[in-house]
């Protein structure tokens, strides 16, 4: 599906940050031709599809990540699998839906996580011989079953919950809280502001690596709330009208920077397959927004699961490109294991490998369908065709070359193609398992009344328990 106009502008953004040729070291570090490439996860939480530059963001400083971004491939119709935290880190970690595992809503209770049955990309690569960490959120599980570093992973630094302070906290910080820092398992203390910290660990975890290749999983927890910037950035943006959320953008922007610094240091950005996205798309309370996109986290429309993407990898992937046809998340898993040699038939993926469509091997879209659930709400894309189902309400279609912003509902005007969309959503229905846990009985209530507005092009009555019960005069 192309998307010209806005196209347009994120190749605007390209020209402004410069198809600069990336510096070549030869330190001990740097690697053959034939060598399996290392590969980094650059996971942002709650950002908002247009909150970077080379998404032609105009207020947002993002100069690293956009230098990243022009080293690569820019995607513009790419999708997670689902348009909340933990479920989509589910998804993009395993390769498959993960409602086919019943992993399907967020609140995970304290003694279920991630089953530990399915494989992860991590668990692969590690099989593989690659060194494996994971920094920063994980939000898969809390309990022993479902650590980083029984599912693939050789280090962790982070934090199991969903949230934290970006700041030492005593309370959070607590041993045995799942918000405290760990170190592996050892609980640990830390200094200065979590972004800081993350990024300078992952230079750390590179700086040890000599002869295996290597994978991180970098989950930042930026930018989800709280919205802890510090003091020097937000003096930076003082009278920024999004002044803590740039102030946190531009912290993350330039963690990733000392990543990529580190790399070309020792000769290995060349041979690094990266990512870069967000878990979902941005969050009504942070300041971040979808563009032309409705909706935002939490919902099935664009705003909710379409998200910033690139993929960079100098040695094999032309830079400069804008790739416009329907992407997933769960494509990381497949190209990752292709890329690292692996034999796709000793793996199960819902994704499809990127590389051929990115080196003009292959034509046209990674994928004819994607499919979202969570809970009473649903939706299915077929190429520029979107389908929204709320349960006991109805339905939505929308074509999104001509009506990205999703107000103009044609179920009556083409009911063939609702019967097609509703009958491709139910056929995948049928392959999935019942979800292992619901969300309690108040945020249900509230995302469905917000599915509810944005179906009827009306502002929602209220998007957060509190309002909720405002609203309701309870």
């Amino acid at each position: 599906m192309k998307n010209s106009v806005y196209s347009k502008l994120i190749i605007i953004g390209l020209i402004l940050v410069g198809l600069v040729g990336c510096s070549r070291s030869t330190s001990s570090h740097a690697s053959r031709q034939t060598d399996p490439p290392n590969i980094i996860v650059i996971l942002a939480d709650d950002a908002g599809y247009v909150d970077f530059g080379f998404m032609a963001s105009q207020d947002l400083e993002t100069p690293r990540i956009d230098q990243l971004a022009a080293d690569g491939v820019i995607f513009t119709d790419a999708h997670v699998s689902a348009s909340v935290c933990a479920p989509s880190r589910a998804g993009l970690i395993t390769g498959r839906y993960q409602q086919r595992f019943g992993h399907e809503c967020n609140g995970i209770p304290a003694d279920d996580g991630l089953r530990p049955s399915v494989p992860t990309i991590g668990k692969h690569l590690q099989q593989q011989g690659y060194r494996t960490m994971a920094l920063g959120k994980w939000h898969l599980g809390l309990g022993d079953a479902y650590h980083p570093n029984v599912r693939g992973f050789d280090d962790f630094y982070g934090f199991l919950s969903g949230s934290r302070s970006y700041f030492p906290n005593e309370n959070q910080d607590q041993e045995g809280k799942p918000t405290a820092i760990l170190h592996n398992r050892e609980h640990v203390q830390f200094e200065g502001y979590l972004t800081d910290v993350l990024g300078d660990r992952a230079v750390q975890f590179i700086d040890q690596q000599q002869n295996k290749p290597f994978f991180m999983y970098l989950a930042f927890n930026a930018v989800h709330t709280p919205m802890h910037a510090k003091e020097e950035h937000l003096e930076k943006y003082r009278d920024h009208p999004r002044q803590k959320l740039a102030a946190m953008t531009w912290s993350m922007d330039e963690n990733i920077g000392k990543v990529i610094d580190k790399l070309k240091s020792e000769g290995l950005y060349e041979n690094t397959l990266i990512f870069f996205l967000s878990d979902n798309g941005g969050a009504y309370n942070n300041q971040s927004s979808s563009g032309p996109l409705k909706g935002w986290k939490g919902n099935k429309f664009e705003g909710g699961h379409r998200v910033p993407f690139t993929v960079t990898w100098p040695r094999r992937v032309k830079g400069g490109q804008t790739f416009d046809q329907l992407t997933s998340a769960l494509d990381i898993f497949a190209t990752s294991v292709q890329a690292a040699g692996i034999d796709p038939n000793t793996t199960e993926t819902d994704g499809v490998d990127l590389l051929p469509y990115l080196n003009g091997e292959r034509q046209g879209a990674p994928h004819d369908w994607l499919f979202w659930r969570k809970g009473k709400m649903a939706a299915v894309r077929k190429a520029e065709w979107k389908l929204i189902r709320l349960e006991d309400y109805g339905y939505r279609v929308y074509d999104l070359e001509a009506n990205l912003g999703e107000t103009e509902n044609l179920t009556i005007e083409n009911p063939q193609m609702k019967v097609e969309l509703q009958s491709g959503l139910e056929s995948w229905e049928k392959e999935l398992e019942a979800p292992r846990w619901l969300e309690g009985d108040v945020w249900p209530q509230v995302t469905y009344e917000i599915h509810q507005a944005l179906m009827e092009n009306r502002e929602p009555n209220y998007t957060n328990p509190g309002a909720m019960r405002r609203f309701k005069g309870q």
